[in-house]
């Protein structure tokens, strides 16, 4: 935080979706370590509601050639507004290389140029392309799982609700890294200030995405209001102490758990909103990868 509060602050000009995509930028360059090697890194597109999604696949470092891989696909967070293959790249790597698996990361459409349900729109049809053209992609379609931090952990865990619905696809597991849930959430005034996610960036990224009541509301935005979880694939949740969203993170384990879904809640309480992808600056990143690295281990 004391690095951030240093560092000058973006062009006033642009609008405040590019203020907040360029800070993420000069973030990434000074939180993020050297991008570890994997044994390959393909880039092509799968066929969108709208437009091509752009997709970057990842195999770890210790997956033999052509060997088929399970597969986790991964939508990086940034309050839907923000963020990029990019922004992940460093992450999705390492998930490969511990889960010794494939990793494809989807670049999904951003508000508010895009708004609700343009990224979740998006976050399925990836997901349901990906499983159709597992052959060619070498993995598996039937240890396929889900990941997202953040606003990717929100599309995840909408993606996990409405393949459950489908019956098409079964997943493996879900990955929640301090997912957002709950749209309709208030806040721990705690976090108005001197945290990495205030409440105030949660205000402004949830108007961006969905700007209207009855959107915050449906369950493709807010997936603890579904009327059910029963039935979902094994879940992992990373909670930050330091996070608006630890309590709602809290509140959708307790549901699953309630609900008898099979989930694990590992909560680091001394950390910040983002630590999971921000390992040069808050080393606590590594053990939250091993994490998700043993549960999708425990469910290939």
């Amino acid at each position: 935080m004391a690095y951030m509060a240093l560092q000058p602050p973006p062009p006033a000009n642009p609008p405040a979706p590019e203020r907040a995509r360029e800070a993420s930028r000069r973030l990434r360059f000074v939180s993020q370590p050297d991008l570890p090697h994997v044994a390959e890194v393909r880039e092509f597109s799968a066929p969108g509601p709208a437009e091509p999604i752009p997709l970057r696949a990842y195999r770890g470092s210790g997956t033999v050639s052509g060997e088929t891989l399970p597969a986790v696909v991964y939508y990086h967070g940034g309050g839907w507004v923000v963020g990029d293959l990019d922004s992940h790249d460093w992450t999705c790597r390492m998930i490969a290389n511990a889960a010794d698996c494939a990793v494809i990361s989807v670049d999904y459409r951003l508000a508010p140029e895009h708004r609700f349900p343009a990224a979740y729109d998006d976050s399925l049809a990836a997901v349901k392309w990906i499983a159709a053209n597992a052959a060619t992609l070498r993995i598996d379609p039937a240890r396929i799982s889900v990941g997202g931090d953040s606003a990717g952990g929100n599309l995840a865990a909408a993606v996990a609700i409405a393949l459950r619905d489908e019956g098409r696809i079964a997943l493996k597991a879900q990955v929640l890294t301090y997912p957002i849930v709950d749209l309709t959430a208030s806040y721990d005034e705690r976090f108005a200030q001197g945290v990495a996610l205030t409440n105030g960036s949660m205000r402004f990224y949830i108007d961006a995405y969905a700007p209207e009541t009855a959107q915050r509301k449906d369950w493709r935005a807010s997936p603890m209001l579904a009327k059910s979880l029963k039935g979902l694939p094994p879940a992992l949740i990373v909670l930050a102490g330091f996070d608006p969203l630890c309590a709602e993170g809290e509140a959708y384990a307790a549901r699953l758990a309630k609900e008898g879904v099979d989930v694990t809640v590992r909560r680091y309480q001394g950390q910040m909103h983002g630590f999971a992808s921000r390992a040069k600056l808050l080393p606590k990143a590594y053990e939250a990868i091993a994490d998700m690295a043993a549960l999708l281990k425990a469910h290939q």
